[in-house]
């Protein structure tokens, strides 16, 4: 079953890892019936199938204590018998939660080759189950998601219910965090069938308790309250306090937007309440921990500490990570929110080594893009600067990896298309032979056919000929379309990164790169998904990629960079043209909302850039660090109010290592006179509020330097 996403200081990110906990007690569900016998987990034992299902239910509160029951219960176990299966797929269960790679490993390579021939379609399901939970743990949701749909789908028609149930639930959540909502919908609806084939409540409870939750990822909380409360009704058929705790979770974050907080306060009570009577600490820490996450964003910061504080013995005590984690993080938000700027940043960057340390680099960077912003709200420019820089680093990291996957994805399917064709090829040679031995036989035989059977034969050999250049077409129609949906953002139809990295070498020689640089970021873009849902945020990139494209030439190239940013590289390196197209792209912008459904959603953007060379020196830069330079510009004019454009338009540097270090400190670099920045202003007025079109060079912004 899906384990508990490690929890980051987000709202929806954080309260779901509680609310994928398994739900359990160490004496709920000894009425349930013992489906899982019958199931094949442990065929023949009821006593045996009971025990599990019990151990299955409580072995989120205390995984180490189960796991010791599991290792205990494993000794003198037949092997290939099915109890020994159900064992070692509820092990890899922990062991993927806990983050343990090496056990995984070893539990996911036993089943894959698992002996007794009746029960290799269990072992396989639970093999890549195992696989995918351990990579959803670390982030890695992508790779959990293509492990998961190249599951074989016969082996898993073949199946047994449970192991179906935790397949389709683990991939229905999956496709959820990334995203897929209609797949992730159309997925837990299967769960939740094979759910009631068990005829076991909990996991129909648990199973629409993560209906609920994509549901209300859709935007339609109306709907995703109705099913919790569905999903509540279905616990208390078989009560125990972990399957509660699940719910009364999900009832806090289906109501956390209520205009009355009443019933998700009472719910976060509940949950944890129903978490102490289980005697579940590590539970406890990620639910005070989340509920320390409400109290943020409802604008408690000293409630918010104090529940934070309370989380993290826990965490310790329990080696909650994830919960770990996320008290470390809302400890030091709610210091920062109070006033207490250093200490609660010292907090935040502890946690998010934390994350560094497991592997989830993506979370990392979610950390750091918090931290920015709370230390924005607290007047702390440079260091907002400085953790945004680390967000954008470890950003960069995630999608190089993410394109390096699909570059060998691709690759792979490439090779596959290419090895078919070629066997197609030498089943065609093949028998263009044997026909030539044929013909050779008939030739000793009959001298009098010579002259026919020549004849025949280079027909044979020109109709192989036309095949093999019709199949080398084909091919090179397949190549060149693969190549297009690799380099082409699906959403926006604009380039992506793979393409930027191939084009952005015809403007960059040994000295550096040649061109104008665009950065333009989406403002409070996350408030436009959370307000309007995904499915609006989609159809903002879609309308802000058309405005891009107005506002360019046809020979510029515009880049999805990652989420809601655009990359703009324009060949034009007039200073002059850079700021007039970071006028107009303003304006283009947020001159007027984006209509969705007959809603009117306003938009606006803030915009870095600059065009190499810089003078005075000519600089030229690598177009790594020319992003970074235009990344640092766009991210000022985001801390100083956002709709504005600020462009870097020269820099006291002759080497890319001095215009490295001011990069870093540009902002303090500008008001030493070391930078010339131009600021812009987008609608409704058409001048920054600070000088307008005027070269900031001689009057530096006060209180910043």
């Amino acid at each position: 079953m899906p384990p508990p996403l490690a929890a980051r200081p987000t709202l929806c990110a954080a309260l779901i890892a509680l609310a994928l906990l398994a739900a359990c007690s160490p004496g709920g569900g000894e009425g349930a019936p013992a489906t899982t016998a019958q199931s094949g987990s442990a065929a023949g034992a009821p006593d045996v199938a009971r025990e599990l299902e019990r151990i299955e239910r409580a072995v989120r509160a205390k995984p180490e204590q189960h796991d010791r029951e599991l290792r205990t219960r494993a000794v003198g176990l037949p092997p290939g018998s099915a109890v020994l299966l159900e064992v070692l797929a509820l092990r890899g269960q922990i062991a993927a939660q806990g983050r343990d790679q090496a056990l995984c490993n070893q539990i996911a390579a036993s089943l894959r080759a698992w002996p007794a021939a009746d029960l290799r379609a269990n072992a396989a399901v639970a093999a890549v189950t195992v696989s995918a939970e351990f990579l959803r743990a670390h982030a890695d949701l992508r790779e959990a998601r293509r492990q998961l749909r190249a599951v074989d789908g016969v082996q898993l028609g073949a199946a047994d219910v449970v192991y179906r149930w935790r397949y389709y639930r683990l991939l229905a959540s999956v496709s959820s965090d990334v995203g897929e909502l209609d797949a992730s919908l159309s997925e837990g609806h299967q769960a939740l069938r094979l759910a009631q084939q068990t005829g076991q409540s909990w996991r129909v409870a648990l199973t629409l308790t993560d209906l609920a939750f994509t549901t209300y990822r859709a935007d339609t909380p109306a709907r995703a309250r109705q099913i919790t409360a569905q999903a509540l009704v279905e616990a208390q058929k078989d009560p125990d306090p972990m399957t509660l705790n699940q719910v009364h979770t999900m009832r806090g974050i289906v109501h956390s937007e209520d205009s009355d907080p009443s019933i998700a306060l009472q719910a976060n009570a509940e949950a944890l309440e129903q978490a102490a009577l289980a005697g579940a600490d590590s539970v406890r820490a990620l639910g005070l921990g989340n509920f320390a996450d409400y109290h943020l964003r409802q604008g408690h910061p000293a409630r918010a500490l104090e529940l934070a504080e309370a989380a993290l013995p826990l965490a310790l005590a329990t080696h909650n990570t994830g919960a770990e984690t996320v008290a470390r993080s809302n400890i030091g938000l709610a210091k920062i929110a109070l006033g207490r700027v250093a200490e609660g940043r010292r907090d935040v960057e502890a946690a998010i080594a934390l994350d560094v340390k497991q592997g989830a680099v993506a979370y990392a960077s979610d950390g750091w893009k918090d931290l920015a912003g709370y230390l924005e709200r607290a007047g702390d420019l440079a260091g907002a600067v400085a953790a945004h820089r680390e967000h954008r680093a470890l950003m960069d990291r995630v999608l190089r990896d993410e394109t390096r996957q699909l570059l060998l994805e691709v690759q792979e399917r490439q090779d596959a298309e290419q090895r078919a064709r070629d066997i197609e090829l030498l089943n065609r040679d093949n028998e263009l032979k044997a026909k030539q031995v044929h013909q050779r036989n008939l030739t000793l035989a009959l001298w009098a056919a010579l002259g026919g059977c020549v004849v025949v034969s280079l027909g044979l050999l020109w109709q192989a000929f036309r095949r093999v250049r019709r199949t080398n077409e084909a091919l090179a129609v397949s190549n060149a379309s693969l190549k297009r949906q690799s380099e082409t953002d699906p959403l926006t139809g604009l380039a992506n990164r793979r393409h930027f990295q191939g084009a952005v070498q015809q403007l960059t020689d040994p000295q550096g790169l040649s061109a104008s640089l665009f950065l333009v970021d989406v403002d409070h873009f996350k408030r436009i998904n959370d307000s309007h849902g995904h499915a609006a945020g989609d159809a903002v990139l879609i309308d802000i990629a058309r405005r891009l494209r107005e506002a360019v030439r046809d020979d510029d190239l515009i880049v999805r960079w990652g989420g809601e940013e655009f990359l703009i590289v324009a060949r034009t390196r007039e200073g002059a043209f850079a700021t007039q197209l970071a006028q107009r792209l303003l304006d283009l912008i947020g001159s007027r909302p984006v209509l969705y459904e007959g809603r009117a959603i306003p938009v606006a953007a803030s915009i870095g850039f600059a065009s190499l060379p810089l003078p005075p020196h000519d600089l030229r830069l690598s177009w790594e660090r020319a992003i970074d330079l235009v990344d640092t510009a766009m991210y000022l004019a985001k801390s100083h109010g956002r709709n504005q454009a600020y462009g870097v338009q020269r820099m006291q540097a002759a080497d890319a290592e001095t215009a490295a270090r001011l990069t870093a400190r540009l902002e303090a670099a500008w008001s030493d006179g070391l930078v010339g920045l131009i600021a812009l202003q987008g609608p409704p007025g058409t001048t920054s509020p600070i000088s307008g079109l005027a070269d900031l060079d001689a009057a530096p912004r006060p209180g910043h330097a």
